[in-house]
């Protein structure tokens, strides 16, 4: 495994990190799709015995079972001191009027209840699951430094937003000396590339961290295009951010395949690989719902794309409408 710097820190990932999303108590929340407690715990085994250091969940997925379920893997299978955990918040826990949003009051709530849930006396990156135009950037901004100094968490990240909302936020925290987001976690990957407009720059500028959600299209870049999966059809929220581009996302999935097939790899690797090599990114996300999904994401850390390559994966590509921030 390699691991690098998150952003300007001093905190070192590896060049993967687990998304656990697709851990959580079927028919919990949105997601549907899900995989149960006994399912999920071999994936943590093997994401740490390969040297993955880095994972990722949130207070909302499957109802917060995401967060218990991956912290008593954690606490089985690894060490906490050699780990990199990350949550979000933003989205609604229940039904009340301030269960949910980025106001002083929700992240103090947020923040105690993930770390009951995963049963841990801080979070390493504390993450913004969404900009929260509803609430005053500076109450979120200095909730969010309070529980920094309160010892709860160590770093602070965003997710998907327009650029100039994340350097609205950076600018008030330099200016108010408020500890500062040092990680981007956005939406990226070879059938979605418009952030490669503002943000990516904007990060590489700030000394920003990126780590990308999404990165195979929720498994649109592994397969033939018109195959189906359980996950596919209850995936509402992939199913809406992918259905408008159809057309030029199957030129793009072709490329994918035709590359991997030249060079006898599985698709997963390519496009892995092509996220890898993008000036910035730190650290993908990956989903692991079938043990090969590691082995390639590992697999993919190896791969060195050509020119040409690169070139045949991106021709295909339009502008696509934004997609993911709310």
């Amino acid at each position: 495994m390699k691991y690098v710097k998150l952003g300007n820190t001093g905190l070192k990932v590896s060049r993967l990190c687990l998304g656990c999303m697709t851990y959580g108590e079927p028919g919990r929340g949105a997601h549907e799709w899900t995989l149960g407690e006994a399912e999920s715990r071999p994936f943590f085994e093997q994401a740490i015995a390969v040297g993955i250091n880095f994972f990722d969940t949130a207070n909302v997925y499957s109802d917060g079972t995401s967060e218990e379920i991956t912290g008593r893997a954690l606490r089985d299978f690894g060490r906490r001191d050699e780990l990199v955990v990350a949550t979000k918040v933003h989205g609604p826990w229940g039904s009340g009027p301030n269960q949910g949003g980025l106001s002083r009051k929700a992240i103090f709530q947020a923040i105690d209840d993930s770390l009951r849930r995963l049963g841990m006396d801080y979070v390493d990156l504390y993450q913004i699951h969404r900009f929260d135009p509803d609430t005053p950037l500076e109450e979120t901004l200095e909730a969010l430094h309070d529980v920094v100094r309160a010892g709860k968490v160590r770093y602070l990240g965003a997710s998907s937003m327009h650029a100039w909302q994340f350097m609205k936020a950076l600018a008030l925290q330099q200016r108010h000396g408020w500890a500062r987001f040092v990680v981007m976690q956005n939406h990226l990957n070879l059938l979605y590339r418009e952030e490669e407009r503002e943000m990516l720059p904007l990060c590489r500028d700030q000394g920003i961290g990126v780590i990308p959600w999404s990165p195979l299209a929720r498994g649109r870049l592994t397969r033939d295009w018109d195959e189906a999966t359980t996950r596919s059809g209850l995936d509402h929220f992939g199913n809406l951010i992918y259905r408008r581009t159809e057309d030029a996302d199957r030129k793009v999935a072709e490329a994918v395949a035709s590359v991997a097939a030249a060079r006898g790899l599985p698709r997963a690797q390519v496009a892995l690989a092509w996220l890898l090599q993008v000036p910035g990114v730190t650290a993908p996300i990956v989903g692991a719902s079938k043990p090969g999904h590691l082995e390639d994401a590992v697999a993919a850390l190896e791969v060195v794309l050509t020119k040409e390559e690169v070139a045949a994966l991106e021709a295909g590509y339009i502008p696509h409408a934004v997609s993911g921030f709310r």
